[in-house]
């Protein structure tokens, strides 16, 4: 048994992205990403390590759906 308790989640959900893997599926710049985090309007990153970060994909293709279909046509 685990420390903590699991729920419904999906592997899927649990992927994490390298800032890389984040740049190569939003076309935005690094520094962009951390603007948009800054102002609310992007997934925050998750401490991984003492250096280092990662966002969870799902949150991130949540992001990229959400533009899609707030696109002004």
């Amino acid at each position: 048994m685990g420390l903590l308790p699991r729920k419904n989640i999906s592997e899927e959900k649990l992927r994490l992205l390298r800032i890389s893997e984040v740049i190569n599926l939003t076309g935005l710049p690094k520094s962009t990403i951390y603007l948009k985090i800054k102002n609310k309007q992007f997934p925050t990153q998750l401490q991984i390590g003492t250096r280092s970060v990662a966002w969870l994909e799902n949150e991130i293709h949540d992001w990229i759906i959400n533009n899609i279909e707030n696109r002004k046509h």
